[in-house]
């Protein structure tokens, strides 16, 4: 079993006693009924020293929730990335939010942007994983009962601090297996997370950087992608610049 696996099933068992009160209606974990496709992940991508981490905040409805992959567009995690296969319901599915896994039509904005940039940058996923990786701060979706989407900065603070410790220090873990030399928060919430690891942590010091979140309701995002995250990556030197 790999450093990685170990480390997300350590993080699954530290979530899933957590409860939440309202507005929050329904849980997903999908490192848990999509264990499968994320293990899949884990282990076809994971393995070895990459010279870069990408972090998101958590999974989105249409992305990883369906898939068990970071930024799981469907179309992108299947045939660029090429991992498919059965994904099993949570317990507690909500109804507005059901789990087709990878028979879900719905697009995952972010993850269409996201990977198509390192497409078009890197051309195949296995030249893209040399030496990148993609992650999670943490694999928890929240949703109200309307089906809208609670991002972890909107709960309250004494139900959010058990989850701050278990995704800290599973970054921390991540962060040690794959020892990368610079660490890019995809929007400013993953970045903060990263600088919290490297304060509080005694090891090596690492670059940190970050890119404009992909999210459709960012309006920089829906102006200036791929543009603006393309220069960012370059202006951190992890991007070359392409000549015509």
């Amino acid at each position: 079993m790999s450093d990685l696996i170990s480390a997300a099933i350590e993080l699954r068992a530290a979530l899933a006693p957590l409860s939440f009160s309202s507005p929050v209606h329904t849980v997903y974990d999908p490192t848990d009924y999509a264990w499968d496709r994320h293990r899949d992940y884990l282990s076809r991508y994971g393995s070895g020293k990459k010279k870069v981490l990408f972090l998101g905040m958590n999974p989105g409805p249409w992305g990883m929730a369906q898939t068990g992959v970071p930024f799981g567009e469907i179309p992108a995690v299947r045939d660029w990335i090429g991992i498919s296969g059965p994904v099993s319901k949570p317990e507690i599915e909500h109804p507005k939010r059901p789990i087709e896994g990878f028979e879900c039509t719905r697009s995952e904005v972010s993850g269409r942007r996201l990977w198509g940039l390192f497409a078009d940058q890197f051309g195949t996923a296995e030249a893209f994983f040399k030496d990148h990786f993609v992650a999670n701060y943490c694999p928890l979706v929240w949703m109200a009962d309307t089906g809208r989407n609670i991002t972890p900065d909107k709960l309250p603070k004494n139900e959010i601090a058990p989850v701050e410790t278990a995704c800290l220090k599973h970054l921390s873990q991540i962060i040690e297996i794959l020892d990368p030399d610079h660490l890019v928060g995809v929007g400013a919430y993953a970045k903060t997370k990263l600088e919290q690891v490297q304060k509080s942590n005694s090891t090596r010091e690492r670059k940190i950087s970050s890119i404009i979140h992909p999210s459709p309701a960012s309006p920089i995002a829906n102006r200036d992608w791929p543009h603006r995250p393309v220069e960012q990556l370059i202006e951190a030197g992890i991007l070359k610049q392409k000549t015509t």
